[in-house]
Formats: C-alpha cells, structure tokens, sequence
C-alpha cells in the first residue's frame, strides 16, 4: 500500500536519523524522557529486542525481566520520547520475532553474542 505524495515528505521531514539500525536480539539501552509535573528526566531502560515493525510507522519492542517479570516495551522510531538507543551487544537468531523468549527464563533465554560493530572489525585487522 503506497502514500500519497504529500504524507511521504511529511513523514520523511519527521524522520529521526540519529537512532541506530537495530535488529531483533540486540540488547539495547533505550533513554526515554519522563515528565513528572513540571520537571523532565532520563530514564534507561535495557533489554533485548525482541521484534520490529517497518515503515513510516515503524517500531521496535524491548523485552527484559525486572525482579523476576517480564516487562515489555514499545518503542516508535521517530517518538520524541527517545532520547538516545545504544546498542549494548549483538546477537545471533534466525527469527524476526522472537516472541518464544517470553515462555523461557534463566539461562534458557540466552543467545549467542556475535561481534557485528565495524569499529571491533578495523580493531582486530589492524592487531593482526
């Protein structure tokens, strides 16, 4: 389904280009604004994403477990709640959804870590 030209530059103009390319199963450290009253504050919140939605809309769920509950998140990619999404580490899966890591705990939700920064990349070549 295609936009009329008019939505397509409203939506390019809002586009955010300083969030990073995330993927399913990176672990993340998303900085999220939070008004209380008449101040406004960062808070982090860090887990694994566990799934992504495409498009001008497009958003990205953050999985993690806070005193033994699972807590998820949503976040838009162009929200202006974002401050700032780093990513902590990558790792290997074979699914754009993992959506089964809700049922698994403990060392059961483990994935593999793989290096995929292209600063690691030039490191090790230039050691070699």
């Amino acid at each position: 389904m295609s936009q009329h030209p008019i939505m397509e530059k409203l939506a390019a103009k809002l586009q955010r280009k300083d969030i990073p390319a995330v993927k399913p199963g990176d672990s993340v450290r998303v900085q999220v604004k939070i008004k209380e009253g008449e101040k406004e504050r960062i808070q982090a919140f860090e887990g694994t994403v566990i799934s992504m939605r495409s498009g001008p809309q497009g958003s990205f769920t953050v999985r993690k477990v806070s005193f033994g509950q699972g807590v998820e998140r949503i976040f838009p990619f162009n929200s202006k709640v974002l401050d700032k999404v780093e990513i902590v580490r990558s790792n290997q899966v074979r699914r754009a959804k993992l959506f089964y890591l809700r049922a698994l705990k403990g060392k059961a939700a483990r994935l593999r870590e793989v290096d995929h920064r292209p600063e690691a990349a030039k490191v090790e070549e230039a050691q070699s």
